[in-house]
C-alpha cells in the first residue's frame, strides 16, 4: 500500500545548472551596484568583493566549490563586523547583499519559499543599502528590469517570498512580486 508523502518535506523541482549560473550571475550583478557602500565604510576588507568575484566566476562558468561557499559565508562575517553607525549599516548590509550573491549558487531543487531569498537576497540586501546610505534607490527597480528568464522560471516554481524579515524581507516580497507578473 502506497504511503501518503511527508508533508513537512518540500517538493523537488528542477533547477538545471545554467539556470543556477544566470541567477548567480543576477545576484551579483544586484549586489556589486552597492559594494562601493562597504569598500566606502571598510576600504581594507576584501571579503565582499571576493564573495562577488567568486560568483560571477561561477556564473561564467566555473566550478561550484568550497571556495565559492568559503568566499559567501566571509562576506556574511564582514557584514556582522561592520560598524554600527548609520553608514556601517549601509555597508553590513552591502556585504549581505555580496554573501547573497555568491550563496546564489547553492540554491536547493525545493518548492520551499525560503529559497527565493536565495534567488532574491542579493537584490533586496543591495536596496536596503541604498537605503541607509541615503543614495537615489536604484537597485529594486534595475532589478526588476534585468533579472533574466531563469529567475522568473526559476520563481514560477516556488512559492511566493516568505514573510517576516523587515525591511530587506518587504523589499525582497516586493521584488517577487514585480517578478511574478
Amino acid at each position: 500500500m502506497p504511503t501518503e508523502p511527508d508533508r513537512t518535506e518540500s517538493a523537488k523541482i528542477e533547477l538545471s545548472e545554467q539556470e543556477l549560473r544566470d541567477i548567480t550571475g543576477y545576484a551579483a550583478a544586484c549586489a556589486h551596484r552597492t559594494l562601493p557602500i562597504f569598500e566606502d565604510a571598510e576600504p581594507a576588507d576584501p571579503r565582499p568583493r571576493e564573495a562577488l568575484d567568486a560568483a560571477l566566476a561561477f556564473a561564467a562558468g566555473g566550478r561550484r566549490t568550497a571556495d565559492l561557499r568559503a568566499r559567501a559565508w566571509a562576506a556574511f562575517k564582514a557584514a556582522r563586523e561592520a560598524p554600527t553607525p548609520a553608514a556601517g549599516d549601509a555597508a553590513g548590509d552591502a556585504a549581505r547583499a555580496a554573501s547573497h550573491a555568491a550563496a546564489a549558487a547553492y540554491l536547493h531543487p525545493l518548492a520551499d519559499a525560503h529559497q527565493v531569498k536565495h534567488i532574491l537576497g542579493a537584490a533586496a540586501h543591495a536596496a536596503r543599502a541604498e537605503e541607509l546610505a541615503s543614495t537615489t534607490p536604484e537597485t529594486l527597480d534595475w532589478a526588476r528590469h534585468h533579472a533574466p528568464q531563469a529567475v522568473t522560471d526559476v520563481l514560477a516554481r516556488l512559492p511566493t517570498a516568505p514573510a517576516g524579515g523587515g525591511r530587506v524581507g518587504h523589499l525582497l516580497r516586493e521584488l517577487d512580486a514585480a517578478l511574478r507578473v
